[in-house]
């Protein structure tokens, strides 16, 4: 192992492609502070400027009825539970107004899979979005797409044509977990297939649409079952260049039916998130994930391969769900990125700059 992850440290420093093996070697036995090094060289290598990026934006979850019951989920509740609700467009409406209010471009619209609601309904809230709020629609997650395509019985290409018609602007890479199905069949057996989460925006992509992709680690995966994850979504973006960013994020057990798995380390999320930048090399942006890690690990993480800090996330029901409630707003994010010593701009989905 000694002489692949010699050889693994060579090819990062002079920014070769990693092979799968020397990326389960960084991971295995890579030293924390080289890996975040070599991390932030190659984040400068692809964005020389002193910068760090990100993006007002709120959360709207527009149903928490679900049938796929993962593992993981603190935040659904079964169809028929008192608890269980579906958003009103005016309800949604006034989330996205209070969103305006504070110079929000974004939301990211997501739910569980409800088994009731046809695709007529999504196209239906969509069109009331569009028609009166200036906003980026950053909508469904892939598994939420194949669950409207079964509900239909309509190829998946169909429902994303009638979605972004409809006014769907980009997908969120959520739904993602792992892409390993050993693992998928452990936290989620009634979730998507690691085939089909890549075929859903793969479909995406070649419709012209831009998505980002995810990784939720820190469970039921092995270490090289990490790179697995990196490997496919890799392979995915040399196949279509679709991915704008690449977001990784540790699973919270607290509330879970996974609540035995221990939480981890601050230290074990900075070394994923720099191997994360030095494998996948042609997914352009990594985001932060201070939602579960908190500002100052995030801070830490813009040393460590990170060039985005993410979202405001005005409204964040999922992650709170599982017991974690990190919170910051635009001046806290901007106060973040300055105390590192690079520059706050705000992005659009496609990480262009727009004017505060």
């Amino acid at each position: 192992m000694a002489k692949l992850l010699d050889r693994a440290y060579e090819k990062a420093a002079t920014h070769e492609r990693l092979d799968y093996d020397e990326g389960v070697a960084l991971l295995v036995e890579g030293d924390t502070h080289v890996l975040s090094a070599l991390a932030h060289r190659r984040r400068m290598v692809l964005h020389p400027e002193p910068v760090v990026t990100y993006i007002v934006e709120r959360n709207i979850n527009y149903t928490n009825a679900c049938i796929t019951y993962c593992r993981f989920c603190a935040f659904y509740r079964r169809p028929g539970d008192k608890e269980a609700y579906v958003l009103s467009h005016e309800q949604i409406g006034k989330k996205i107004e209070e969103l305006l209010e504070v110079g929000g471009i974004q939301i990211l619209l997501q739910g569980g899979h409800h088994p009731d609601l046809p695709l007529t309904w999504y196209e239906e809230m969509l069109r009331y979005i569009k028609a009166r709020y200036p906003v980026n629609v950053h909508g469904f997650s892939a598994p939420e797409i194949e669950h409207i395509s079964n509900v239909e019985g309509m190829p998946v290409e169909t429902v994303i044509s009638r979605l972004r018609d409809a006014g769907l602007g980009t997908i969120p890479g959520a739904g993602g977990e792992m892409l390993v199905d050993r693992v998928r069949g452990i936290i989620a057996p009634l979730k998507t297939t690691t085939a089909s989460w890549l075929d859903v925006h793969r479909t995406a992509h070649r419709l012209g649409m831009r998505t980002t992709a995810t990784m939720m680690f820190g469970h039921a995966e092995t270490l090289p079952e990490r790179i697995e994850h990196l490997e496919r979504v890799r392979q995915l973006q040399d196949e279509t260049r679709g991915f704008t960013a690449f977001i990784p994020w540790t699973f919270q057990p607290e509330n879970t039916a996974m609540w035995r798995y221990p939480k981890l380390e601050s230290h074990q999320y900075l070394r994923t998130t720099a191997v994360s930048r030095l494998y996948l090399d042609n997914v352009e942006n990594l985001q932060a994930s201070w939602v579960t890690q908190g500002a100052r690990v995030a801070e830490i993480s813009l040393r460590a391969g990170v060039n985005d800090m993410g979202s405001t996330m005005l409204e964040e029901n999922v992650v709170s769900a599982a017991g974690t409630t990190y919170a910051l707003d635009g001046p806290g994010i901007e106060r973040s990125i300055r105390m590192c010593g690079f520059e706050p701009r705000r992005r659009n989905v496609y990480y262009e700059e727009v004017l505060a």
